[in-house]
């Protein structure tokens, strides 16, 4: 049974490709949780938007749309 992978890597580990990549000689590190997306994932997650909008559209009243919407734009013109 191959044993799994490291959660944390070893302090001289990434010391080594900190050094690789600064020197070009290997590539650059990824940042933590940054690997290539799961395409089930992200269908079920696109899914979910198309479906959880309407039902809060239709769940909420129009007045409390419309205070929704003005928050939202107050907040994107105080930029």
């Amino acid at each position: 049974m191959p044993r799994p992978p490291k959660l944390r890597r070893d302090l001289n580990e990434t010391a080594w490709d900190i050094v690789q990549a600064a020197t070009g000689q290997g590539a650059k590190p990824k940042p933590a949780g940054q690997g290539e997306p799961n395409p089930v994932a992200a269908e079920r997650g696109s899914l979910g938007g198309k479906r959880g909008g309407p039902a809060r559209h239709r769940k909420l009243s129009a007045k409390r749309r419309r205070q929704i919407a003005k928050k939202g734009a107050a907040v994107r013109w105080k930029k």
